[in-house]
């Protein structure tokens, strides 16, 4: 959907387009929450088949088979850059931080180039197969993890100790026998597991939060405050690695143990995450903890700028993947370029809504904004050629003087307030 001209994939140049019309284009594939949110958005006409459209949430399949054979008025949108997979394959994100940790390291230093440490230590096979033999072999007894560079919601995860089962994969793959002639090794990352995950009520977790993207150049970041804790279904141990409920917090995975609740979920909000941490742990501590998380976030991104083919017709709505461990370091996972927005609960779907709704306040197809907002919703500008500075908050600085630029992740979410405030001091429609 969008204000002005639309567009049709199959339009040649120069044909004659609806004016002043909003519609919106998009796939029987898309989740009932981005459904809801784009036909209950004022103004906005879904349209079908082979309609013009001005907005189009697509899914990265249609993105590669149509993005370049295409053309889009200047006002169009779509929801994925050409060439997202940079930052979410998982091969592909590592391969992008290693060679930018190499970058700061010639440019700035090892103590620069060590802010880069936060993804563990990770090969892509078969690929890499004998470089990952080499570091098994210096360190024998680790766990390490096993995932499929371009598979999500848990699919084709294990956990291995001993280098007969990497060779046992290695020989087939996974494949069933009948396959194994005639389809390649599929790729993964076998990843050193983070044996000593920071735990609530004994249960592992991770963090999902989510970064929307409106530019690479010059790269503009918003962050938003709300998220949430995925949490394990039982109880961690590292005496069994083949149990997925203790190890795979996805809930695409929990949600098939038996003793799942779907009323409660395995979730806890950003917010109470947050509130809990600080209790334990104290503010400064807290800060320091998501400080720590922004910048995780600010240095991948950082790491394929000069890569990703920017247009201005692309925003992407990333979610990030962070774990914890025991001494409240946070560790990137992966970073997702479709994250799941079918919501498991209640919460969970209002949760999904307000994203939704904040993401089209943002890339503001009606142009209401003026573009000098810092805020727009639950979505904070995180970065803009440079950090952007805390609005409303009580301190600046810690105690030892480091600056903290962006902390708000799980602070409290006043959207509704501050979007009334800041449409009605943007310009007119």
């Amino acid at each position: 959907m969008s204000k002005g001209k639309g567009m049709g994939t199959k339009a040649p140049y120069g044909h004659p387009r609806q004016k002043e019309r909003l519609c919106i284009r998009y796939k029987c594939a898309l989740t009932n929450t981005i459904a809801d949110v784009l036909r209950q958005r004022p103004g906005w006409t879904e349209v079908r088949d082979d309609g013009d459209w001005d907005f189009y949430w697509c899914d990265v399949g249609w993105l590669r088979e149509n993005f370049d054979h295409i053309y889009m008025e200047e006002h169009v949108r779509i929801c994925h850059f050409r060439n997202h997979y940079e930052l979410t394959r998982k091969n592909f994100m590592v391969k992008n931080l290693k060679r930018f940790r190499k970058q700061l390291e010639r440019e700035s230093g090892r103590t620069e180039a060590s802010k880069c440490d936060f993804f563990p230590k990770t090969f892509e096979l078969p690929a890499e197969y004998h470089l990952f033999v080499e570091e098994f072999r210096r360190n024998p007894g680790i766990t390490w993890i096993m995932k499929p560079v371009a598979r999500s919601q848990g699919r084709g995860i294990f956990l291995f100790r001993r280098l007969k089962d990497i060779t046992d994969w290695r020989k087939d793959g996974g494949r069933p026998d009948e396959q194994r002639e005639d389809i390649p090794v599929e790729n993964y990352v076998a990843q050193r597991y983070i044996e000593n995950p920071y735990l609530i009520g004994g249960r592992k977790f991770d963090l999902r939060i989510y970064v929307l993207v409106t530019s690479y150049v010059p790269l503009k970041a918003w962050l938003y405050r709300d998220g949430f804790a995925r949490f394990s279904n039982t109880r961690f141990t590292l005496s069994s690695i083949d149990d997925q409920y203790i190890h795979l917090t996805n809930v695409a995975v929990q949600k098939t143990a038996p003793d799942y609740d779907p009323e409660k979920g395995c979730k806890w909000m950003m917010q109470q995450l947050r509130q809990f941490l600080t209790a334990r742990h104290g503010p400064e501590t807290v800060e320091v903890l998501f400080s720590n998380m922004d910048d995780i976030i600010i240095k991948s991104l950082q790491s394929v700028q000069k890569i990703i083919i920017n247009d201005k017709h692309c925003f992407e709505l990333y979610g990030y993947d962070i774990l914890l461990d025991q001494d409240l370091k946070p560790w990137l996972l992966e970073v997702n370029a479709s994250p799941s927005l079918t919501a498991s609960s209640q919460d969970d779907h209002e949760l999904k809504c307000r994203l939704l709704e904040d993401v089209l306040h943002v890339v503001d197809m009606e142009g209401r904004l003026t573009g000098r907002e810092k805020r727009v919703g639950g979505f904070d500008l995180m970065w803009n050629e440079g950090a952007v500075s805390r609005e409303g908050a009580q301190s600046d600085t810690l105690s030892h003087g480091e600056f903290v630029a962006n902390t708000h992740l799980g602070c409290v979410n006043d959207r509704k307030r501050q979007l009334q405030q800041v449409l009605k001091a943007a310009r007119k429609p």
